[in-house]
């Protein structure tokens, strides 16, 4: 109990020391755009992110086997994570054709690379779940032995 007090007074020492930033270093006018951008991050998370992560939920429990589901689940939290805050460099916002050392690698093979390291997890993850549930023998009555 006591850590998670701890962690949340850091979390609130944290977010009141952004919101001082934010009031301290920003133009009242510019406020307006915050308050924009947090909502429309509401309405993106409630209105196309969640109802898409429910339905590729629907598909995977329709189509992955029952030891694959976690695996897959924890791929896609993953892999959409990293994805969503990768948009800015894999889309190439912010290029300045004067400046090339700003975009200095290819973001889209580093994502690339990332997201083969994470399938290679899931297929691993899933194929260890496979093979543990296939060595242990169920009981007549459905219960694991030795349990």
């Amino acid at each position: 109990m006591r850590s998670r007090l701890a962690l949340g007074a850091v979390g609130t020492v944290a977010g009141v020391y952004g919101a001082f930033l934010l009031l301290s270093r920003q133009q009242p006018e510019d406020w307006v755009e915050v308050a924009i951008w947090f909502a429309v991050g509401v309405v993106v998370h409630d209105f196309v992110l969640a109802p898409l992560m429910l339905v590729a939920g629907v598909v995977m429990v329709r189509v992955l086997p029952a030891a694959a589901r976690a695996p897959a689940v924890v791929g896609l939290v993953v892999l959409g994570s990293v994805t969503l805050l990768a948009v800015p460099v894999l889309g190439g916002f912010g290029v300045v054709p004067d400046n090339p050392t700003l975009f200095d690698r290819s973001y889209l093979a580093g994502w690339a690379v990332l997201a083969g390291v994470v399938l290679a997890g899931v297929l691993a993850a899933a194929l260890a779940r496979r093979s543990r549930a296939s060595s242990t023998t169920e009981e007549p009555d459905g219960a694991r032995p030795g349990r």
